[in-house]
């Protein structure tokens, strides 16, 4: 984690000096300093203390990925998953100009395939995420835990609240630059085109953090991570290569599963701010809203994906928390999307003006976008590589709520588990 966000290149605030002794000493005062901002911020001591426990454990059992490629004893498939993640933090470092510090240089094998599991959770009559506060990262709508009783047993507690709530797994986890974060083993078990763009995607955050903007930090590092991965996997191998087409083709499945959530959540935001009826209707109304999303899925969103299936859309159980949860990694992908294009395709060009203006307007970096993009002229042509959607309406509705008619155990930081792991989802 880090105390501000920053850019490529920068020391930061707690810069370091470079013996082994003195980076020790920093850390524990730093975590002593964490201890003592929760203890008067109202979150528990105890849950700082079992992260750093925890992450200790993850740092403790790294090995060198660059031995690992050069062991003749690590199974082939491993050796060429961990070249891959050493050629695709390398072109984000110098193609993206990525702050990658000595993250994703060594590898950790874990005693499970979850690192952790993630809760989030949400208030039922309006789209509010519940937030944690931690000192650093500010605000977060999730909290990570180690532990699976202790995670059920939030759950409940939340759920007696009254919230909206949504437990899941997550395989990946980055410290915000504050550590040299490792390659964990469950990673391994994704395809080539997701373990590129996850490694780009957490190099994305180790470059930029805005404390209590969740949604525009993850959703600008899925960009930077889905983006990447078609640029990486293009000029690695070529543009017929079949890394490259399904790298493009799972972010244009992304734009549009993007587009869908985000009119979902406009509907049923018109729905919650409505004064006319009470909470009891607006919950029975939001029902009627979720069956019609779900037929509106299957017959018109589904058949326009092309590589990424989103099942556990049909699947999983929707309320405010579990709709929250996932458009956390897409709110806004077109808007990036858009400045890209209108930038020619320059990823790293589109990147560093986006941070640029997201520096400007900490407390609003959407708008700061929009802003820019407004500035700008449309492009010429598309010679870009658009991933566009296809120019069908994902999410056309229609009735009276559409908007057309009228911790001791757990971890706090960023939950990049980027949503093209399962099929998409987060």
């Amino acid at each position: 984690m880090k105390s501000e966000a920053r850019t490529a290149g920068s020391g930061g605030p707690f810069a370091t000096a470079g013996t082994p002794f003195r980076r020790a000493l920093w850390r524990y005062s730093t975590a002593l300093l964490l201890v003592g901002l929760c203890t008067f911020a109202g979150c528990s001591p105890f849950y700082v203390l079992r992260a750093g426990y925890e992450e200790a454990k993850i740092l403790s059992r790294r090995q060198s990925i660059a031995k690992l490629v050069r062991d003749t004893t690590t199974p082939p498939e491993t050796r060429e998953k961990l070249r891959l993640v050493l050629a695709a933090r390398q072109f984000a470092v110098d193609s993206l100009g990525l702050d990658a510090g000595d993250s994703y240089t060594t590898f950790s094998r874990l005693d499970s395939d979850t690192l952790a599991l993630i809760i989030s959770a949400a208030y039922r009559d309006r789209f509010e995420p519940y937030t944690w506060w931690f000192p650093i990262v500010g605000h977060v709508p999730y909290k990570g835990y180690f532990s699976e009783r202790k995670a059920r047993e939030a759950i409940r507690n939340l759920e007696r609240k009254g919230l909206d709530t949504y437990l899941r797994p997550t395989s990946a986890f980055s410290t915000l630059g504050w550590f040299n974060d490792p390659l964990v083993s469950p990673l391994l078990r994704y395809d080539s085109v997701t373990l590129a763009g996850t490694v780009i995607h957490e190099l994305t955050h180790n470059t930029m953090y805005v404390p209590g903007q969740a949604a525009f930090n993850e959703s600008l590092a899925e960009f930077v991570g889905s983006r990447g991965a078609v640029a990486f996997f293009c000029a690695r191998m070529g543009t017929e290569a079949p890394e490259c087409t399904e790298a493009r083709a799972a972010w244009r499945d992304q734009l549009v599963y993007g587009e869908f959530l985000d009119r979902l959540v406009t509907e049923l935001d018109s729905l919650y701010n409505r004064s006319d009826i009470g909470t009891p209707e607006k919950l029975a109304r939001r029902e009627e809203i979720f069956e019609r999303a779900r037929e509106k899925f299957r017959t018109e969103v589904r058949p326009r994906l092309t590589l990424l299936s989103y099942e556990s859309f049909l699947r999983i159980p929707l309320n405010n928390a579990t709709l929250l949860s996932r458009r956390l990694y897409y709110h806004r992908l077109d808007l990036f999307e858009e400045l890209y294009r209108r930038m020619g395709g320059d990823l790293r060009r589109t990147l560093e003006v986006i941070l640029a203006s997201a520096r400007e307007r900490r407390d609003d970096p959407y708008a700061a976008v929009e802003r820019l993009i407004r500035s700008m002229d449309p492009p010429a042509s598309d010679s870009a590589d658009s991933s566009a959607s296809d120019g069908t309406d994902p999410y056309a509705t229609g009735g009276a709520d559409s908007p057309a008619s009228d911790n001791s155990d757990g971890l706090a930081g960023d939950s990049s588990d980027p949503p093209a792991n399962e099929g998409g989802d987060p």
